[in-house]
């Protein structure tokens, strides 16, 4: 097993049965040890609830006992972990579940060496409030690297996944880099339909609750100070999707958010907007419309039309790539089984 610090497995001696089996870990950093183990152990406990292992420890040593299936599973998780904290990342409760999807979810060598490295390694070049921003499920780490290979990419699927948070941050890393030159935000304000006119404030007082999930995002990335001079000089702009008719966005990255909330012409009209040079990323969630009943969505409308269209990848993600809160997860997942009974 390949580390950058690395630690050293054993098998011992078979239990029970052929299917029950012990091994050993042993890390050679006593600096990060109590990291991994977490306070109180709570990481190991984690992890021993998740697999349903046994998990002893003692000074720099583990030993996990349990099915040897399970034992690989926690071998995989273990060397994750390892890797990040030797990159120099923190491990935290919801790294360690992180780590627990990749080592439970059915999936190629490919995509789970991706999830891996992504964990270990961010592509990611921003903060949020002091933490590194990284993929914390084998989805989000397809997310981020379709994101870099391709103009066009759409993030589907249910709140907490992580879809804009993540857009948002590879648009920031993006442009710190020069690799893009602007930045467009924007959100159709379905909800506010013919009636904005009759709101009392500025068009952009009208328009900011709906927006204020970017701004969110975007503050948790940048420096107020930092943001508000982009602003300023048109470098980084959030704006509701009407603004964007009639311009062409060249060396721009554009995200839709909440891209089911638009109609097929408002769709179109978005994706013609992409000028030389520029990219485009439509998140949205095909369960949810605010949309008069009998319109279709022109994020599902999209999705059917340009499936097999060169440069663009479909990023699809679910219930358990919810990060979130657990509760959002299994919040998720009760409405996903009552829709799967109709």
């Amino acid at each position: 097993m390949e580390s950058s610090t690395p630690y050293f497995a054993f098998w011992s001696k078979i239990l029970s049965t052929e299917a029950v089996r012990r091994i050993g870990l042993q890390f050679d950093d006593n600096t990060l040890v109590p990291l991994l183990f977490g306070e109180h152990d709570r990481h190991l406990a984690q992890i021993e609830e998740e697999l349903d292992v046994e998990i002893s420890a003692r000074g720099n040593e583990l030993v996990v006992t349990g099915p040897k299936l399970k034992l690989k599973m926690a071998q995989t998780v273990f060397d994750v972990l390892w890797d990040r904290l030797s990159h120099g990342l923190d491990v935290t409760k919801e790294d360690v579940s992180a780590a627990l999807q990749v080592a439970l979810s059915p999936m190629d060598k490919g995509t789970r060496e991706l999830a891996k490295a992504a964990l270990k390694e961010p592509h990611i070049n921003v903060k949020a409030k002091n933490k590194v921003i990284t993929a914390r499920t084998p989805r989000q780490a397809e997310y981020l690297e379709a994101i870099r290979n391709n103009h066009l990419v759409f993030g589907l699927g249910p709140a907490g996944t992580g879809k804009t948070y993540l857009a948002v941050a590879q648009a920031v890393t993006m442009m710190q880099a020069g690799e893009i030159d602007r930045l467009i935000l924007c959100r159709p304000a379905v909800e506010a339909g013919e009636h904005l006119g009759f709101l009392p404030g500025t068009m952009q007082e009208k328009v900011d609750p709906y927006l204020r999930p970017i701004y969110d995002a975007l503050h948790d990335m940048m420096p107020p100070d930092q943001i508000a001079k982009r602003l300023a000089e048109g470098t980084i702009e959030i704006a509701p999707l009407a603004f964007m008719r009639g311009r062409t966005l060249s060396s721009a990255m554009v995200l839709l958010d909440e891209a089911q909330n638009t109609t097929p012409t408002q769709m179109k009209m978005a994706l013609t907007r992409i000028g030389e040079g520029s990219r485009m990323i439509i998140t949205g969630d095909l369960s949810q419309t605010d949309l008069p009943g009998g319109v279709k969505s022109g994020l599902r409308d999209a999705v059917e039309v340009l499936k097999g269209v060169k440069d663009t990848a479909f990023i699809e993600f679910d219930e358990k790539d919810v990060v979130r809160s657990r509760i959002v997860k299994h919040i998720v997942e009760a409405y996903d089984k009552r829709d799967k009974k109709k």
